[in-house]
């Protein structure tokens, strides 16, 4: 009687039918895809599989393509844990987070995740408190007993950066943080280049007195916001008309709307779309009707800005483009330009000052 082989177990994992159905007298589950099956429909050998799974630099990119088309069409998913017996590699990035719901430092965590995702890579994500520089250091502990490959910084307090110099973090890693000097790679939403783009669209239209409503003391955004803001005043020989800080809410930029509202200032640039909020709100109770009275520019481009009272002007940055670049710097592709430009976005809330 003649035995029938079974294939051999593959060595980077398969996971069963999503439907986790059986067949047979046995009640087993049926065989899941596997890198063989993957090889076959990609007309490639395994081992090309394996080089996929395994981001290999030196396969070409349709041959990349191919293989990722085939797993999709035939569902397959490698098992992470069985790969990491065989190759010792985790396939896990840590993503160090000191975000609270700002809006910003949280699109761009997803969009790193997406990106790691994509790139067959899993995501764990610890936060700490950018201001305490033993919880810092417990998140960052936490990441590397994980064995993670490396890093990605997403962490706009300045206390972050200094505790991070003084750690031997031993993996790759990534800031995405412009004024980062950390020994790390850098890739920035250059939020500089944003703050001058909105202050010369107001300065364009005619303003001379521009306020700035600015992010809160020790957090990178809000120096590079505000510096850019400052550069681009004075390459026009201007001042600012009056600087107030708030805390990224828009109750804060209700309440800095007091000091800002002088007398004179007949535009604000607001370092985030949240703060713009708070002061659109403070200038219609005090009568200022926006842009006719007073122009607003915000940062960010949040999805609700476009449904302000009126439609915000703003600074759009591109997070999915940050995180794609950051994730290949870090895996050695240095070609990955390091700065994500920003763009302008037109709305209703600038014109030209009143006469």
């Amino acid at each position: 009687m003649s035995r029938t082989e079974t294939p051999p177990p593959d060595p980077v994992g398969t996971t069963p039918d999503a439907t986790g159905a059986t067949s047979g007298a046995s009640g087993t589950k049926p065989r899941g895809p596997s890198v063989f099956d993957v090889a076959k429909a990609a007309g490639v050998s395994h081992q090309t599989v394996s080089r996929v799974l395994n981001d290999h630099p030196s396969l070409r990119p349709a041959t990349r393509q191919k293989v990722l088309d085939a797993m999709r069409e035939l569902g397959y998913r490698p098992n992470l844990a069985a790969r990491a017996l065989v190759t010792s590699r985790s396939r896990i990035i840590g993503i160090l987070s000191t975000a609270h719901g700002e809006y910003g430092p949280a699109s761009s965590i997803a969009a790193v995740e997406a990106a790691a995702r994509a790139r067959g890579y899993s995501v764990s994500i610890a936060t700490a408190d950018g201001f305490d520089p033993a919880s810092v250091n417990e998140a960052l502990e936490h990441l590397l007993a994980l064995s993670v490959e490396g890093l990605v910084v997403v962490a706009p307090q300045t206390p972050v950066l200094a505790t991070l110099e003084r750690l031997p973090i031993g993996v790759p890693f990534v800031t995405l943080q412009t004024l980062s000097t950390l020994d790390g790679s850098t890739v920035a939403l250059d939020q500089h280049h944003g703050a001058r783009l909105a202050t010369a669209h107001l300065a364009d239209l005619g303003h001379t007195a521009i306020a700035h409503l600015a992010g809160p003391a020790d957090w990178i955004d809000a120096e590079s916001r505000d510096s850019g803001f400052r550069a681009e005043l004075a390459s026009r020989g201007l001042r600012a008309a009056a600087v107030e800080a708030g805390d990224w809410s828009a109750d804060s930029g209700y309440e800095a709307a007091r000091a800002l509202l002088r007398p004179g200032v007949t535009a604000v640039f607001s370092a985030n779309d949240q703060m713009a909020l708070g002061l659109l709100h403070a200038a219609a109770e005090c009568g200022l009707a926006v842009p006719d009275d007073l122009s607003v520019v915000g940062f960010d481009d949040t999805p609700e800005a476009r449904h302000y009272r009126p439609g915000l002007t703003t600074v759009r940055q591109n997070f999915a483009e940050a995180g794609r670049r950051a994730l290949a710097r870090l895996l050695g592709q240095a070609e990955a330009p390091p700065s994500v430009e920003p763009a302008l976005v037109l709305r209703g809330s600038s014109a030209p000052p009143p006469h």
